[in-house]
């Protein structure tokens, strides 16, 4: 496989060319109360993530510069564990960064449905979720884009969609299945499977459970990618939460208007939603974009999808997917009760390139 041509950095954490960004942010000395109001937080973070903007910038220099050198690989390793040696802010950004999005569970506004359900008393929202997080696997996964594995997948329960075709019905209608996830445990094993050769670790449907993503990472040790395995569903507040923590977003993109989305997702506003987010981890991390073709659905969301990718995040891994089959209450949608055919295939190919999306993977 020839290596894209994005996703540039995060080969260079893979192979700790370059620290990760969660390693930048929780060396960012933070002071805050946590008897702080939320917004006073918010203001803090703004104010702090300038600073995390200028040390990522100061180190994408430092590596540039090494790059003259004939032995840079060994030039860039050194740089990395020097700046890995440097220690831990406390508290720092990231524990600033746990303690906004544990405050948020009180009124809870971590996805698109904005619930405003106090989850810390035991409210459920639409995702059926509290405070506590369950993972249902985790595990090297070999079948995930060919850059990324193996991949430390975890399985996470829950889903804030109700997708009518979901493949992974059985854990995301059902998020109390599955182990308790304990962050200090789970950031051990973490580091146990990069050690065993994981390029990275990969949080599926991370947005109801953005509270236990950031307190296992703030427990990781070692120097690893941050996936982000996601519907991209999450509010502006977590995506700005987000920033400084997540390296690559590997975000399905379902679905080119709204009328769909709420059809079979059972959601509202997505575009409005997602498009956003899609944009905001564009400007500050790196993005693997999936886009599941559905039977039926080439003019009304793969070519809108494909033509607005090419003109506004085009420089990105484009997965184009031919996967969909009738799962869970599919079959309950006479449209989407099929297979897609070879030719929806071919015509799902050409649409994407006559958009001029460069790098794409089918």
């Amino acid at each position: 496989m020839a290596a894209p041509k994005y996703l540039k950095r995060y080969f260079k954490v893979q192979k700790d060319e370059m620290p990760a960004l969660f390693k930048i942010t929780e060396r960012i000395p933070v002071r805050f109360d946590p008897g702080m109001q939320l917004e006073e937080l918010r203001k803090i973070h703004g104010k702090e993530i300038e600073e995390y903007r200028k040390l990522r910038e100061n180190l994408e220099i430092e590596v540039s510069e090494a790059l003259a050198y004939k032995d840079t690989a060994d030039r860039l390793t050194l740089f990395t564990e020097s700046f890995l040696e440097v220690p831990k802010a406390s508290p720092s950004l990231l524990d600033l960064k746990v303690e906004l999005v544990d405050r948020m569970l009180s009124a809870c506004q971590c996805c698109g449905w904005r619930c405003e359900v106090d989850r810390k008393a035991g409210e459920k929202g639409f995702c059926r979720l509290a405070d506590t997080s369950n993972y249902a696997s985790e595990f090297l996964h070999m079948g995930e884009e060919p850059e990324l594995v193996p991949s430390h997948t975890i399985f996470l329960t829950g889903c804030a969609f109700a997708c009518v075709y979901c493949q992974n019905w059985d854990i995301s209608t059902n998020p109390e299945a599955g182990t308790r996830i304990e962050p200090r445990k789970l950031a051990k094993l973490i580091d146990l499977r990069r050690m065993h050769g994981a390029r990275n670790v990969n949080f599926v449907t991370p947005t109801p459970h953005a509270h236990t993503v950031l307190k296992i990472v703030r427990e990781i040790s070692v120097n690893t990618p941050v996936i982000w395995n996601s519907n991209m569903y999450h509010s502006p507040e977590i995506a700005e939460i987000l920033e400084g923590v997540v390296d690559v977003y590997l975000g399905d993109f379902k679905y080119g208007n709204n009328v769909c989305a709420r059809k079979y997702s059972k959601i509202k506003n997505y575009l409005e939603i997602v498009q956003p987010n899609f944009e905001f981890a564009y400007k500050t991390a790196e993005v693997l974009l999936r886009h599941l073709v559905l039977p039926g659905h080439l003019e009304c969301c793969t070519r809108p999808i494909a033509e607005w990718v090419a003109n506004n995040i085009p420089q990105i891994r484009f997965n184009l997917m031919f996967q969909y089959r009738p799962c869970y209450r599919a079959m309950e949608y006479p449209e989407l009760g099929r297979h897609l055919t070879p030719e929806e295939e071919a015509k799902a190919i050409e649409i994407v390139r006559e958009a001029g999306i460069e790098d794409l993977l089918t």
